[in-house]
């Protein structure tokens, strides 16, 4: 084998390993940046889901401001100990009726999209907002 052929094969064994470490990155890097999140989390105060979760904690309900799609489902969790509502203010648009301590009740949003101020029936002071879209 002469010293030229020689070369020549070196030469094309390290241009493939290049290419090849070259498309390997390419893959690792597009799965890298496909894997981050799309969107930013919803916050806290405001949830926009097609059924949701409202928890009640402290004689609060968290969120106090829910947002959903009409005719949703909205499953009430009753984290305290005491037994709680979550009961329309006006009307009779929806109601849980009294869920126990370590409970949970479920309604469905009205059809209507609008605001509706809720409470609960046993502890008025604690109020939010059901935001039908």
């Amino acid at each position: 084998m002469s010293l030229t052929r020689s070369r020549r094969i070196r030469h094309r064994t390290r241009g493939a390993a290049v290419g090849a470490a070259c498309a390997l990155l390419t893959i690792v890097g597009v799965t890298s940046t496909s894997a981050a999140p799309l969107s930013p989390p919803a916050s806290a105060s405001a949830i926009t889901v097609e059924g949701t979760e409202v928890h009640i904690r402290g004689f609060n309900f968290v969120p106090a401001e829910v947002k959903v799609r009409a005719g949703a489902t909205v499953t009430v969790v009753n984290d305290d100990s005491a037994p709680h509502t979550l009961t329309a203010t006006e009307g009779d648009a929806f109601d849980t009726g009294t869920i126990e301590g370590g409970e949970s009740g479920t309604f469905t949003a009205p059809s209507k999209p609008g605001s509706y101020p809720f409470l609960c029936s046993l502890h008025p002071q604690m109020k939010g907002t059901l935001i039908v879209s």
